[in-house]
């Protein structure tokens, strides 16, 4: 017992002396924070990215769903307000040798009765067309155009001439199609073209086709095409440039809801009727329809063009419930020249012979699993997963249509 209060005492009398006044008190280390992570972290830039691709798929959804915003004046014109298609035949002169030789009858028939009309009989038999062209004029006489409106020509050789480089086109008179009474505008200038042709000492460089061209404000107006807009005193049509009966629906409701007194209707999916109004005026129609927007509904289409290789994927292209197994076999020969040489005294001659070695190889089958619905985003990450090319797609495209997975048009080009 007077051991264990010694123990006692002795342990009060440390804490008192350590503890004693003047001496300051012994303060624990405060923890240091875990940093916080960066806004550039590795988790950080990951869950942005995901954010960003539900977003991405959250709009693409809702576009195919309830369409494309976009104003009546993209997807739609008024009956009567269109261009006019111009074409004529000329000659373009200046060429640098690169013109249409002997052969071509139509080119030495042209210039020979250029000649005539200025008083100048001459054989077109007899003339050498080296620096001579003839060609083909077209232009568009746009709506509403008035005597004086420069317009763009497009210029494209008929003959056997190799490039219309440095040319000029002499003054050709455009007609309409079916009315070769009534001239509609006249072109002349300067040819210029998109391309080269340069060849020199056996060696050629060539880019584009130099065989057309464009000649900017070359064409003059003589005559406007007569545009009618209104029908039986105050109808006016809006037609649709791609007919869908859904757009046109919505077509109807947005001019219903901004401008009744337009009164319009649907007469099928591609026309809107108008009514016009007393006391207004149709240019002041059409450019408050014109501003209306309205949500343009998507096709399921698919196009492909087999020679390019272009493949487009419109909005709601669906797919049901289909496996695709994709494999290779590629098949490659090879030949290798032999030539058997006899030796200096014999009587045999030289032989040259083939061997042909054929190689096959087969790549492993990749196959991948299409749920239900698939959607046109689904289906760009299912054939960049499998690393396929675009002869690749087409075959896996036209497989499904035949399937009957594939719940789209498909319009091969």
């Amino acid at each position: 017992m007077k051991r264990i209060l010694l123990l006692l005492c002795c342990a009060v009398t440390s804490l008192a002396m350590a503890q004693a006044p003047g001496s300051p008190p012994k303060v624990q280390p405060t923890p240091k924070p875990t940093p916080a992570p960066q806004n550039g972290g590795p988790q950080n830039s990951r869950d942005k990215q995901l954010d960003l691709e539900k977003s991405r798929d959250g709009r693409i959804l809702d576009a195919e769903r309830n369409g494309v915003e976009a104003r009546l004046k993209e997807i739609a014109r008024f009956r009567g307000i269109r261009s006019n298609t111009l074409q004529g035949i000329g000659l373009v002169v200046g060429l640098q040798g690169t013109g249409d030789t002997r052969r071509s009858v139509v080119t030495q028939s042209i210039v020979a009765n250029l000649f005539r009309d200025y008083g100048i009989n001459i054989d077109a038999n007899q003339i050498d067309m080296q620096n001579v062209a003839a060609v083909f004029v077209t232009a568009d006489l746009p709506a509403f155009a008035t005597n004086g409106l420069p317009i763009d020509v497009n210029v494209q050789s008929m003959g056997d001439a190799r490039s219309l480089a440095g040319g000029t086109l002499l003054m050709t008179l455009l007609y309409a199609p079916g009315d070769k009474e009534t001239i509609y505008a006249t072109a002349q200038g300067s040819v210029t073209l998109g391309g080269f042709d340069i060849q020199a000492g056996g060696n050629s460089s060539k880019k584009n086709f130099v065989t057309s061209g464009r000649i900017p404000a070359g064409g003059l107006v003589q005559r406007g095409a007569p545009t009618k807009v209104l029908y039986d005193g105050n109808r006016m049509f809006l037609d649709l440039e791609i007919s869908d009966t859904t757009t046109a629906d919505r077509i109807v409701a947005a001019i219903k809801q901004a401008y009744p007194e337009l009164l319009a209707t649907a007469t099928n999916p591609g026309t809107i009727q108008l009514t016009l109004p007393q006391g207004r005026s149709e240019v002041q129609v059409m450019s408050q329809v014109e501003q209306l927007r309205v949500k343009v509904d998507s096709q399921g289409t698919i196009v492909v063009n087999e020679r390019t290789g272009t493949i487009v994927m419109g909005g709601n292209v669906r797919i049901g419930p289909a496996v695709i197994a994709h494999g290779a076999l590629s098949v490659r020969v090879d030949e290798q020249v032999l030539i058997s040489q006899p030796n200096a005294f014999g009587q045999g001659s030289t032989v040259v012979a083939g061997q042909q070695t054929l190689n096959a190889e087969e790549r492993d089958a990749q196959i991948k699993t299409i749920a239900p619905t698939t959607t046109v985003a689904d289906l760009a990450r299912i054939f960049q997963a499998l690393n396929l090319k675009s002869a690749d797609i087409i075959s896996i495209l036209q497989g499904l249509r035949s399937q009957g997975a594939l719940k789209a048009r498909l319009v091969v080009q």
